[in-house]
């Protein structure tokens, strides 16, 4: 994490006061360098800060063999003197992980100047910058990704659509829902879309993308909404009962006309309507798998279809 934010806000690495690259460091730990008991205590209990060489620290106190023994006090010492140790050694700033059964060690932390970055179900994690003027350390959890699938049948020009149980104006929509984290936007769509309504489908393309900030259903944060195009292998509807109250094959003529629909999936139908008319190319926006600089990943660009004469351009020599 701390070599991600470094490269991204041009943050170099640390150097000697002669201008060289420093060697790696061998964990300068506090235990070792510090003489108190509060460090010496923490170390033998299995803390090891790890140093990064971008100039930042990560403390996991889930290293920790025995938490409970830990006292506040000797905790609160440790950790400011391993903070004035750090400034002198010129880091960058410190990553704090704090399991949620070690939550009492927040508000000793918050003392000394942390904050809260961002928490997960089991933990939290708090930063303390240490370089110069303001933090440069990149927020966490900005928006959330919804994605809904327009799944049309072509051979009748049917398109399924829901209406949502708990809504107060029964409007009709596309099925969808959130993103889970590590999911693929067209996996989304046709889990969504089978979770909802009981047909299965298959990712084709990409058809709109909504932006929407301080989103009254997403905690306040912005919210991104993606709607794919859909093809459906199964036409037997069995829509779950606790989300949907209606859905149904509708006409998508039908569906780009009526005023019983939402702005969104009334604009949307409409560009699907276009593209049923005069070619899908006219409309998508295609998908394809490349091989990431890490090895071993992958990563997906969406794009419109390029023709053949310049999807197979090689440099000339």
């Amino acid at each position: 994490m701390l070599g991600a934010w470094a490269l991204r806000w041009g943050l170099p690495a640390r150097r000697a006061p002669n201008g060289t690259r420093p060697p790696p460091a061998r964990v300068p730990l506090c235990g070792r360098r510090l003489g108190s008991s509060a460090a010496l205590s923490l170390a033998a209990a299995g803390l090891r800060p790890q140093l990064d060489k971008f100039g930042g620290v990560t403390v996991h106190l889930a290293q920790l063999h025995a938490p409970h023994s830990l006292d506040q006090v000797t905790f609160h010492r440790w950790l400011q003197e391993s903070v004035k140790q750090w400034r002198a050694e010129g880091r960058i700033a410190v990553w704090l992980h704090v399991p949620i059964l070690q939550s009492k060690f927040i508000a000793t932390a918050a003392l000394q100047g942390f904050t809260f970055h961002h928490a997960k179900s089991d933990s939290s994690t708090l930063t303390l910058w240490l370089g110069d003027g303001h933090s440069r350390l990149p927020g966490y959890a900005t928006h959330q990704l919804g994605v809904a699938g327009a799944a049309l049948d072509v051979d009748t020009g049917k398109v399924l659509v829901v209406q949502d149980k708990n809504k107060t104006t029964n409007a009709w929509k596309f099925p969808g829902g959130l993103s889970d984290p590590g999911e693929d936007i067209g996996n989304t769509a046709v889990r969504e879309v089978f979770e909802e309504t009981g047909i299965k489908s298959e990712f084709k393309s990409l058809l709109s993308v909504r932006q929407q900030h301080r989103h009254p259903g997403a905690f306040g944060i912005s919210d991104m909404y993606i709607i794919c195009r859909l093809q459906p292998s199964s036409f037997n509807i069995s829509f779950c009962q606790q989300e949907c109250l209606r859905c149904e094959w509708m006409d998508l003529e039908e569906l780009a006309k009526t005023k019983d629909t939402t702005p969104i999936t009334s604009s949307v139908a409409k560009l699907l309507l276009y593209g049923y008319r005069e070619g899908f190319d006219k409309i998508d926006i295609a998908m394809r798998e490349f091989p990431a600089v890490y090895t071993g990943l992958f990563y997906k660009l969406y794009h419109r279809e390029l023709p053949d004469t310049y999807k197979n351009m090689t440099e000339v020599s």
